[in-house]
């Protein structure tokens, strides 16, 4: 649950165009993880956890020492393995999997957002409601 708060406060820092929050949040997500006890974990969520764990603390270790084009880059590869951590463990509150085609240079990105109402982390106030919500996960 404090990774999923951590990772919506850098969506919210994000989307506000506050690259200092952002990293802060960054950096707090990045400490919990080093001190996770995956040994409450069953066989099933420690395989999910294993195979991403490496991939999100490098992610949150780079938001948490970059600038905001940087940042927002990072950020949509940690939401991808967000969400399949979510997936496997559920969040604790309703979720929204949000995505936007013009992110990443018209690859398109996702994010998880706590609200329906779509912030787009991406562009910030550049293009704030830009994308629509594809899954609600409760």
């Amino acid at each position: 649950k404090s990774m999923v708060a951590d990772y919506l406060a850098v969506k919210n820092a994000l989307a506000n165009g506050n690259e200092t929050d952002a990293a802060a949040a960054s950096g707090k997500m990045f400490d919990v993880m080093k001190g996770f006890d995956k040994s409450l974990l069953s066989a099933d969520q420690k395989k999910v956890y294993d195979d991403i764990e490496a991939a999100l603390k490098e992610y949150a270790e780079h938001i948490s020492k970059n600038k905001i084009d940087h940042q927002r880059e990072h950020f949509a590869t940690m939401s991808k393995d967000m969400y399949d951590l979510v997936k496997a463990f559920g969040a604790g509150m309703t979720l929204y999997h949000d995505h936007c085609p013009m992110a990443q240079d018209n690859q398109g990105a996702m994010w998880l957002s706590e609200t329906k109402e779509i912030r787009n982390p991406y562009f910030g106030d550049k293009m704030m409601t830009c994308g629509s919500v594809e899954e609600m996960m409760k």
